[in-house]
């Protein structure tokens, strides 16, 4: 069983950036896209950012230009680095293969926006 551990979350002002970070268990990212979530309070739970197994890379719209996704396959990582960040990227973020399994969702890591 996989397991996905979010972490780097927190509150940051507008324009601000932080880096999430995701840790596996195992060695995913060999196996399967992979991709990164969000979900806002009373919305449903939407793609962020993908990369497939030969690194190639997808992004939403909304976040492109200012999120960047990128894995560290040595260490099991994969990251999100987000700048010029907007109140409305406020969310609980997610990381999970690209489309998502249902068993490995984690506990996700809450950003919030705000000055």
């Amino acid at each position: 069983q996989v397991q996905l551990v979010e972490s780097g979350g927190g509150l940051v002002q507008p324009g601000g950036s932080l880096r999430l970070s995701c840790a596996a268990s195992g060695n995913i990212f060999g196996i399967y896209a992979v991709g990164w979530y969000r979900q806002a309070t009373g919305n449903e739970r939407d793609f962020v950012a993908g990369m497939t197994t030969g690194g190639t890379t997808t992004y939403t719209d909304s976040v492109k230009g200012r999120f960047t996704i990128s894995r560290d396959i040595a260490k099991n990582t994969m990251y999100l680095q987000m700048n010029s960040l907007k109140p409305e990227d406020t969310a609980v973020y997610y990381c999970n293969t690209h489309p998502w399994i249902p068993d490995f969702w984690g506990q996700g890591t809450q950003v919030i926006v705000s000055s």
